[in-house]
């Protein structure tokens, strides 16, 4: 059975440049969807009704025509960062059939000569800038989906704020079609301010003396924060991050998120890591907000309120972390109460109270406790000794899949 819905991805080369299938379905449909610039490269031979995409976006009308020959118009390839993988997350793998092109991607990649497996690509479509944050490391070549044509000007400023101004940039406008362009040049002297709203941007990413590249493991400098004190100190949040066991798409709950710093290393772990940080003080919601996206995470969630109240109606969480507010009413209970079967509680304690609180919990629901220790060197007059911090009592507890 001929599934009702095809997505068509095309070229700037527009009709000339598509397959048989692509035609024929095109010339069979009733209505074609896509944006403006999609629907006026087809020639007058298509006769189906033409449909610009609704403001705001919504799939809804495509779906409402189930069942009749429509037609999606995308550019390139569909299912990379397109609306064919939107499509099929709607609609049973029978009904749609995706016609794809070659991606900008994949247009870049060959025209540097850049092996695509080697190349880090970032959309920053309708997506906070400060996500690019999370991406600069020396040496790594980047391919960023740009937003507009102020896009490449606003990544070259940013280069040079993170120390990255040595970097080289290419910039290619309308890549496949005859208007094909590409600009060069270095992020620290970037002379494009404005390029053609439709372009693709290609980083060779080379830091300056001045830079600070992140690592991507967990345990950032405690530096590498704004805080007032209050955050789980570097070798504490590199043990607390390895129990936690970040997975790709998994949510966390950072209760009592003080500046943010284990959600803000959770979602570093994998871009489609997820976290809501919970966090009752103002001073700290500001840390919070600054820090996500100075540290490359701008999609971290910031909940104002105090727990437990704070907890109730969010999303069930995969994993939850418990910095402070363990000796609170309901805490505990409640973030176990949340936990979906299989994941993960960890809490951290420093007080005679707050450690009673974890013993407690686990008589009732098991787990495992472990006492760290941390000493640093410091100066004692002439000579160097051990200055230890206070030590920290971690909970780990992984919740039954029957529970």
């Amino acid at each position: 059975m001929t599934p009702w819905l095809t997505v068509v991805g095309i070229g700037e080369d527009g009709f000339s440049g598509l397959g048989k299938q692509a035609r024929r379905a095109l010339l069979a449909a009733g209505q074609i969807f896509g944006s403006p610039r999609q629907l006026a490269l087809l020639p007058r031979c298509v006769s189906a009704a033409q449909v610009n995409w609704p403001s705001p976006f919504s799939l809804a009308p495509v779906l409402a025509q189930r069942g009749q020959p429509v037609c999606v118009l995308a550019s390139g390839d569909p299912m990379f960062y397109g609306v064919g993988a939107s499509l099929a997350r709607q609609l049973p793998a029978d009904e749609l059939r995706v016609l794809s092109m070659p991606s900008s991607c994949a247009l870049a990649a060959a025209r540097l000569g850049w092996p695509l497996q080697e190349v880090n690509v970032l959309s920053l479509v309708a997506r906070p800038l400060a996500a690019l944050n999370a991406e600069l490391y020396s040496g790594v070549r980047l391919l960023l989906l740009s937003n507009d044509g102020d896009t490449p000007a606003a990544v070259a400023a940013r280069l040079c704020e993170r120390g990255f101004g040595q970097s080289r940039l290419h910039v290619f406008e309308h890549l496949g079609g005859s208007d094909e362009r590409c600009l060069h040049g270095y992020a620290q002297d970037w002379p494009h301010a404005r390029v053609a709203a439709l372009n693709l941007i290609a980083v060779d990413c080379l830091a300056g003396p001045d830079a600070t590249p992140l690592s991507p493991l967990a345990g950032l400098s405690d530096s590498a924060f704004r805080h007032d004190g209050q955050l789980t100190k570097r070798d504490v949040r590199a043990i607390t991050l390895a129990r936690l066991a970040p997975q790709p798409g998994a949510l966390l709950w950072d209760v009592g998120a003080g500046c943010g710093s284990i959600g803000i290393e959770w979602m570093r772990a994998h871009r489609s890591c997820r976290a809501l940080a919970i966090e009752a003080d103002d001073g700290r919601q500001a840390f919070i907000e600054f820090n996500r996206d100075a540290l490359g995470v701008p999609g971290l969630q910031l909940v104002r309120g105090r727990a437990p109240e704070a907890l109730h109606g969010l999303e069930r969480p995969d994993a939850v972390f418990i910095g402070g507010g363990v000796t609170r009413d309901g805490v505990l209970d409640t973030c176990w109460a949340a936990l979906r079967p299989g994941g993960r509680l960890v809490a951290n304690a420093v007080t005679l109270q707050s450690e009673l609180a974890l013993a407690h919990f686990r008589q009732q629901h098991g787990g495992e406790l472990t006492r760290i220790h941390i000493a640093q060197a410091q100066p004692l007059g002439s000579f160097d000794t051990w200055r230890q911090a206070l030590p920290i009592t971690l909970l780990e507890a992984v919740k039954p899949l029957d529970a």
